[in-house]
């Protein structure tokens, strides 16, 4: 009981002391865990003062109070026991609990009168524990008294015999895992532990029916020896050899991140050694001086880049194969590997074009997840504007091959169809070459333009065969009625389609523009017709069109005429649009002013409305 309570009190201290650090530092994940430590450890204290039992197994860990001293430091002044009746010190109490000491602290444990009369001194800090894990070799300092009822730290088990042992120590790992989250109050950790050990009891009763076992699927516990027999297999098993043996030219600078607030930053090693003068001297290994002496300095400093970005490369393969994303990290093998030439030319002294060279990526890029890591390319901006000349070009060439095909695929038109649509691939194709070179971070490719001649048929498919469309879209120098200036004119169009008869016009008007005689509309009108009806074709061939265009009135007062125009229609028996610029007159007399229009059918009423162009094509070349 006394003992316990020296144990609790001494955890108590110590998450104390945490907590309160872990706050000055900012590390918000530990302040959070020391706190549910801390009051685990209260509650418990309170409980055993009580006089409840206490399950010692459910005790916090020890946790990190600071750096150890180089000197030794005197211990924390030893809480004393209750007056207990004088016996022999030989013979223990009966029922009291015998505290062992080690040979090498014997002394540390009494403390002399310079050591009581000194304030509250620190433990000396064994190496601080995981976040949210309990330390596997958890080092006691030599003045920490060690109890004969403290079970032994575990450790990393010894090589496995066959797969079942293998699969069972890992499990093992995993529960105990489970088990000390649970006791430190992190239940996320803990459902995650025992997700991962009911994965290796459910591989385990797999194995032991003779089933095949995804071993891939399993993770691995830190310092675990391999499974006996268990290999990397199929297409894979060379591209996972070859990571491996970049892990050398990667690792040493590469550690490894935490991706759950629960692993600590290992310290990063210096950039500079400090021989034994005292001066700091580069850390580049004594070959790649000698190599780097012959080159110039921009010689020396590209090819120290290209290096460097290789190496990027390689962090960035490893770190994608270790989540499973093998696509992904064959992408950035294939881009490390791809600099190779470029690093040779430069140890050679030969000119390299650095611009060419995809950027560097920085170790926080490399905390997201890689599918969400893009790479753009380091091109200069003359190089960068050709690639998107490029690309808007064949993409509109594609679009007008599409257009097309759909409106000879309207018509019946087979050869055409075929014709439009192996060019809208080619252009595809050409995208997809242009978009993987740029993505490479290369020039752009060679490329040239040709005259090409096309037929091509003017449809307007996204019109039914009983619509015609009037397009109203502006007028340019309309006259003013008497008394009313030009900056005043407050005009808008109005017209009477007769179909299907004189009695049944279809009438609509514009919007009225205000303050200008050259307003300008953009308004469509869908009327409804009969193609093959005599009235309209009659409307169509002689009447046409009439407009009147009018100034709206004011408060009481009434709208005055501006004049009429007439649109001709008769050019729809073999067009699908007419645009026709009319004049605007007064009776008989001309007035200066004029109205843009335009007319579409879905096609022509007779007929195609067959056109010949000769464009301009772009052609990327094949090499």
């Amino acid at each position: 009981m006394i003992h316990l309570q020296n144990t609790l009190e001494e955890r108590v201290f110590m998450y104390k002391t945490a907590l309160q650090k872990a706050k000055s530092a900012g590390e918000t994940s530990k302040a959070r865990r020391y706190d549910r430590g801390l009051k685990t450890l209260e509650s418990m204290l309170a409980a055993l003062k009580k006089g409840k039992p206490v399950s010692e197994s459910e005790i916090p860990p020890p946790v990190s109070v600071g750096a150890p001293s180089s000197t030794p430091q005197p211990l924390a002044p030893v809480r004393p026991a209750p007056p207990v009746p004088t016996v022999s010190d030989s013979t223990p109490l009966e029922g009291s609990e015998v505290t062992t000491l080690s040979p090498a602290v014997s002394n540390a444990v009494t403390p002399t009168s310079e050591e009581e009369q000194s304030s509250s001194a620190t433990l000396p800090s064994p190496e601080e524990p995981s976040d949210g894990e309990f330390p596997l070799n958890f080092p006691v300092p030599a003045a920490v008294v060690h109890r004969s009822d403290t079970p032994a730290a575990p450790s990393v088990p010894s090589a496995p015999k066959d797969v079942l042992e293998a699969l069972e120590q890992r499990r093992v790992k995993y529960t105990e895992a489970s088990n000390q989250a649970k006791a430190s109050g992190d239940d996320r950790k803990a459902r995650m532990h025992d997700r991962i050990a009911k994965q290796y009891q459910s591989a385990i009763r797999a194995h032991k029916a003779g089933k095949a076992v995804n071993f891939d699927e399993l993770p691995v516990p830190p310092g675990f020896p391999p499974i006996p027999g268990v290999k990397a297999s199929g297409p894979e098993q060379g591209f996972i050899a070859a990571l491996e043996a970049a892990n050398k030219l990667a690792s040493p600078e590469v550690g490894e991140e935490d991706d759950d607030e629960d692993k600590e930053e290992e310290p990063k090693k210096p950039a500079l050694d400090v021989s034994a003068e005292g001066k700091p001297s580069s850390s580049a290994s004594p070959d790649r001086t000698a190599e780097q002496e012959g080159l110039s300095p921009t010689a020396a400093q590209q090819l120290e880049l290209l290096e460097s970005r290789k190496k990027q490369y390689m962090k960035a393969a490893l770190q994608a194969k270790q989540k499973k994303e093998m696509e992904q990290a064959k992408v950035f093998l294939r881009t490390a590997k791809g600099l190779d030439p470029m690093i040779e030319a430069a140890r050679n002294g030969k000119p390299v074009d650095i611009g060419t060279v995809t950027p560097l990526l920085t170790p926080d890029s490399l905390l997201f997840p890689t599918y969400l890591l893009v790479i753009p390319p380091v091109l200069s901006e003359k190089a960068e504007q050709v690639y998107t000349q490029l690309a808007n070009i064949l993409t509109k060439q594609r679009e007008k091959c599409l257009t097309h095909s759909e409106q000879f695929t309207h018509l019946g038109n087979v050869a055409e169809t075929t014709k439009f649509e192996k060019m809208a691939e080619s252009c595809k194709k050409s995208l997809e070459v242009l978009m993987l070179a740029q993505s490479r971070g290369l020039l752009p490719p060679k490329h040239h333009f040709e005259e090409r001649s096309f037929h091509t048929v003017r449809i307007f498919p996204e019109l039914s065969s009983t619509d015609l469309v009037i397009i109203i879209v502006k007028g340019m120098n309309l006259p003013a009625p008497s008394g009313i200036q030009p900056n005043d004119l407050d005009a808008y169009i109005k017209f009477e389609f007769p179909y299907p008869s004189a009695e049944q016009s279809q009438k609509h008007k514009t919007s009225v523009i205000k303050n200008t005689n050259s307003p300008e509309y953009n308004q469509n009108f869908t009327l409804s017709i009969n193609r093959n009806h005599r009235g309209f074709r009659r409307v169509v061939a002689s009447k046409g069109l009439k407009l009147e265009l009018l100034h709206k009135g004011g408060f009481l007062r009434s709208d005055k005429p501006i004049g009429t125009a007439l649109v001709k229609l008769d050019k729809l028996e073999s067009q699908s649009e007419i645009r026709e610029i009319v004049e605007v007159m007064d009776g008989r007399k001309h007035t200066g002013g004029r109205v843009e229009v335009k007319v579409r059918l879905r096609e022509p009423l007779c007929g195609q409305d067959m056109q010949k162009s000769t464009e301009r094509w772009l052609v990327i070349d094949s090499s």
